[in-house]
């Protein structure tokens, strides 16, 4: 499938963030979470979040322009960017960017953040170009990958960083290399198989072509064997009435013969003409009968060769038939590669989004928890109301002070 060049990029980026993510949370989760600003993985995954964000930025656009939108569009995000101004070191609206996103992660809310951006469209259209990440469907699938990281515990000091300066060379030049590589090798495994089944398909069509060809001159070759069965029966119909004649008039001649030699005794000389003649026609008669006769053999040659080519030619579709089942089975066996290789990289999302379940599963109940204090809480304050009531409607109401009913209230006031 061809993909304009944008849209090309746009899934680069993709797989970049894709594998940043995915590599920082696992590398995270066995680590212990708890991650600070000299982490190689955290590096690299500001560095990528950076190249994603300037992506299609307009002419003379700064990455600052869109996030300092956020906080129009959520209050919560005004302690953030309020945060990142009062910096005393920062100079560049680069610099505000990288320590906005910083401050995000710490505060586990960028996807949140992120996910309110996106959805102004019109807003984002003033900084960024046509198609680009951020106004398409990739920026809401890696938004929704980002979601991922609030499981992270990020403990960053951005201030006294230099992040005006700071480049993405502080990710060591290897692990870029390595998320190249890997989005590389799968990229180019897949226009492989792409190209083997294109190529396989055609083969497919050529030999389909080619066995429906055969299949029609097959059906010639038939039509042209009845046809010459039905000439063969007809000359051997026309042979048999030929001999007939012939013989019919061998009969009448021998007759005549005959006759003209009883009639004729006296003229040996008219007889003899007459026999001779007799002669010669018999002589041609039989020669016609012999021609036909010779016909006819050609004619059984003629069918004898026609089935020879016949079957010869049936081979040869048997042939062509086992091996475009061969090829079929091939397709097959490329088709079920590709499907394997798609279905491993959709585990790897499945597993993410099995975690973020579990996640979403103890944040609800450790809100139940809170939820159930609180109410234990309330429940004590009431009870303790109820016994100063209690005790104070005692003292009104008893009829005579004596000093044990007194420390009993007392006691009980308390």
């Amino acid at each position: 499938m061809f993909l304009y060049p944008m849209a090309m990029e746009r899934a680069n980026l993709l797989n970049m963030a894709k594998l940043s993510i995915k590599g920082l949370i696992e590398s995270a989760l066995s680590f212990g979470r708890t991650l600070d600003s000299d982490y190689p993985p955290l590096q690299q995954f500001f560095v990528v979040m950076e190249h994603l964000k300037k992506s299609f930025l307009g002419f003379n656009k700064s990455l600052w322009g869109p996030l300092e939108l956020v906080e129009k569009l959520c209050p919560e995000a005004a302690e953030i960017s309020a945060s990142v101004r009062d910096l005393p070191g920062l100079k560049t609206p680069l610099g505000r960017a990288r320590a906005w996103l910083r401050l995000a992660l710490m505060q586990k809310r960028l996807a949140d953040y992120l996910r309110l951006l996106i959805t102004r469209k019109d807003l984002l259209s003033d900084f960024y170009e046509n198609s680009a990440l951020m106004l398409e469907e990739e920026g809401a699938v890696i938004v929704g990958l980002l979601v991922g990281l609030n499981v992270i515990d990020a403990n960053l000091c951005v201030k006294g960083e230099d992040l005006d300066t700071q480049v993405a060379a502080a990710v060591t030049h290897y692990q870029i290399a390595s998320i190249l590589d890997q989005k590389n090798y799968v990229e180019e495994l897949n226009r492989q198989l792409n190209s083997t089944v294109h190529g396989l398909q055609g083969r497919v069509d050529s030999l389909e072509k080619s066995n429906s060809k055969l299949i029609e001159e097959l059906a010639i070759a038939k039509n042209n064997i009845i046809k010459l069965q039905e000439e063969n029966q007809q000359l051997r119909s026309e042979n048999s009435l030929i001999l007939l004649k012939a013989q019919q008039h061998l009969e009448v001649t021998q007759g005549d013969v005959s006759v003209e030699r009883d009639t004729y005794k006296q003229s040996r000389q008219g007889l003899d003409e007459m026999y001779n003649e007799a002669q010669r026609q018999l002589k041609e008669e039989c020669q016609l009968r012999q021609d036909v006769e010779n016909e006819l053999v050609v004619q059984v040659s003629m069918k004898q060769e026609m089935e020879l080519a016949m079957k010869l030619l049936e081979k040869d579709i048997h042939e062509k038939q086992d091996t475009l089942i061969g090829l079929r089975q091939q397709l097959d066996e490329v088709k079920a590669i590709n499907v394997e290789m798609y279905q491993k990289m959709q585990s790897s999302d499945e597993e993410m989004k099995k975690k973020n379940d579990v996640i979403s599963r103890l944040e609800e109940k450790t809100n139940q928890i809170t939820a159930t204090m609180k109410q234990l809480e309330q429940s004590d304050k009431d009870l303790l109301s109820q016994t100063r009531t209690l005790a104070m409607s005692f003292v009104k109401c008893a009829s005579t002070d004596t000093e044990h009913q007194y420390k009993l209230v007392k006691d009980i006031s308390f």
